[in-house]
């Protein structure tokens, strides 16, 4: 680089180079800003001149003589110092020059050359170097400017809010506070059309003031006068005391201010308002989005549950046709069968049960007659009826003796089949079930119902009791196992129906016989000369209840209590192919199988 062209560099780095104001003028400018004043530097120089040659109020000369050199805290010091116009505004050398012209004027020596009697130890001379020392210091000015007894510290109230200007109303008293800022400037309240972020920024400023009024300047007692240092510290913790009361208020006080303002001012309603109004179209869209959501879901279900209803309707319309199918042949089957049990029944009645001198088998034939036409079918009866037809009373033998062979032959079954489940480990204890104690146990169960007293206990001792097999005595707890076991199997179901059915139609007869009416009670039993409302009535009582009769007369019982006049004949009513007598008599039964139940879980 040659020495032209560092002339030229350092030419340009002298013409960019930054340069900062210093400078007790500088100053000055930078107070006159924050005091609102404008001004260049040379009128600044004016004003320190003006300042210079201000004049004092001429009409404090009776004020300073009224005052009490010992109550120097009570005096006003700007009104001491000819400044009670001015007050807080007042500038530094405004406070310099004022104090000047009151010592040249109320000097005692002054005064004493012009004539006047001057005591010096209570002299109000004093009160204009106290005055001076006030406001001649930062922070002891600031301290006495905080408790300005001038300062209106009134807030404007709802009424006046309301009848006058907000704006008018409001900058007034904010521009009246902002001098207790440490921050400056201040922001403005502004006008109607300014934005929400110019408002936003003045509220969240005045919420967050950082207030420098401070109250030091009315403490009771000052901290100098303690004699000892615990002593100060004491007054000194006595004034911060009140001290942090007072400015405790105060804050509450330019937060009420600030309040009042928020909830008045129009531009904070109309920003409101505007959120309110965004609210509510957002509400609005989305209650519209999701009514229309929702009328969408509801459409496409309406659409599926048409489809399904559809097809329910069709598939109701199949089962309808089967079912009629099938009641159909039920119906067809039930004719055939009722037809085939009368050609069996007149046949054996016309022929006497095929019995010669000896009456004591009539019952037993009438039994017979009976199992056939509950346990055989349309076909089976016919060719039942054929063979007694061609072959009279000797066909009847042999067919009985079948059946009695049928029935021990399951009786066998039953035996050998308990045996080997014993003989298996099955049963408890290894208890060894011959034929007669299987035989034993099938008699105990009917003799002993459901519902009897410690009924297991009563049937294994009735089987000890009448077994001849020498093995160890049946507890509860093996015929109870027995019995169980005894219930899965089909086979000794079908016996046990057959011997109920036995027993009960051996009652009937033993009832009918001590009565001296058997032929009467045959007669009704079997009589195929009844009216058609009887015989539809004993057809109904053979026949077993179905579930749907089984619901509907549950349903009536629970429709009509006990309390219900003609009871029975309402619940006959309901349940259309059933009798009052058949309800009646279905209804002891459940109630006797619910007692059996409760029985056999107690012994159990």
């Amino acid at each position: 680089m040659n020495h032209s062209e560092c002339e030229n560099v350092s030419e340009c780095i002298f013409a960019y180079k930054n340069v900062e104001c210093v400078g007790p003028h500088f100053i000055r400018y930078l107070t006159s800003v924050n005091r609102g004043l404008n001004g260049s530097l040379d009128e600044l120089s004016e004003d320190e001149s003006e300042e210079e040659s201000f004049v004092v109020d001429e009409d404090n000369e009776a004020y300073l003589k009224s005052l009490d050199p010992k109550e120097w805290k009570k005096q006003d010091h700007y009104a001491v110092l000819g400044l009670k116009g001015l007050r807080y505004a007042a500038s530094t050398n405004m406070i310099k020059s004022a104090y000047r012209q009151q010592v040249l004027k109320h000097h005692p020596d002054k005064r004493k050359a012009k004539g006047e009697v001057v005591n010096r130890d209570d002299d109000y001379f004093s009160c204009i170097t106290k005055a001076w020392e006030t406001l001649g210091d930062q922070n002891k000015r600031r301290s006495f400017d905080s408790v300005d007894p001038y300062f209106d510290d009134s807030i404007p109230s709802a009424s006046e809010v309301a009848k006058k200007d907000f704006f008018e109303v409001f900058s007034k008293f904010f521009e009246l506070n902002a001098r207790w800022s440490e921050k400056q400037p201040v922001p403005l309240l502004g006008g109607p059309d300014d934005s929400r972020e110019e408002v936003n920024k003045f509220y969240s400023f005045w919420y967050d003031l950082n207030s420098w009024r401070e109250y030091s300047y009315e403490d009771e007692e000052a901290k100098e006068t303690g004699q000892d240092r615990d002593e100060r510290r004491w007054i000194e913790k006595q004034n911060k005391v009140v001290r942090a009361k007072k400015k405790k208020e105060e804050m509450a006080r330019i937060r009420s201010l600030v309040d009042l303002a928020y909830n008045a001012d129009p531009r904070i309603i109309k920003f409101k308002q505007m959120d309110r109004d965004k609210k509510e179209a957002y509400k609005k869209a989305k209650a519209d989005a999701a009514k229309q959501k929702a009328e969408e879901e509801l459409r496409s279900q309406r659409e599926v549950a048409e489809k399904e209803a559809k097809e329910k309707e069709e598939a109701k319309k199949v089962e309808e046709e089967r079912q009629k199918a099938m009641k159909s042949e039920r119906e067809s089957a039930k004719r055939a069968l009722k037809k085939s049990r009368k050609t069996l029944r007149d046949l054996c009645k016309d022929n006497n049960y095929f019995i010669t001198d000896n009456d004591s088998n009539l019952v037993k034939h009438m039994e017979f007659v009976e199992k056939m036409c509950n346990s055989l079918g349309p076909k089976e009866m016919d060719e039942l009826s054929t063979v007694l037809t061609e072959s009279g009373a000797d066909g009847f033998a042999s067919k009985l003796k079948e059946e009695e062979a049928r029935v021990q032959m399951e009786m066998l079954k039953i035996s050998s089949k308990g045996g080997k489940q014993v003989n298996g480990g099955s049963s408890s204890k290894g208890t060894q079930w011959s034929e007669n104690d299987i035989a034993l146990l099938i008699k105990g169960v009917n003799l002993f119902p459901a519902g009897t007293a410690q009924r297991w206990e009563v049937v294994a001792n009735f089987i000890n009791q009448h077994s001849k097999s020498e093995r160890n005595p049946m507890t509860a707890k093996d015929v109870l196992s027995k019995a169980k076991e005894l219930q899965t199997n089909e086979e000794y179901n079908n016996i046990l129906k057959r011997q109920a059915n036995q027993r009960a139609f051996d009652n009937v007869i033993e009832k009918s016989n001590k009565s001296g009416s058997v032929e009467a009670e045959a007669s009704h039993r079997f009589d195929t000369a009844q009216s058609p409302a009887a015989a539809k009535e004993a057809q109904n009582s053979s026949e077993a209840w179905t579930s749907d009769e089984q619901k509907l007369l549950e349903q009536a019982l629970k429709t009509y209590p006990a309390s219900t006049e003609e009871r029975w004949d309402k619940i006959a009513a309901v349940v259309k192919t059933r009798t009052k007598k058949d309800c009646m008599k279905r209804y002891k039964e459940l109630v006797e199988m619910v007692k059996a139940k409760k029985a056999v879980k107690k012994v159990s």
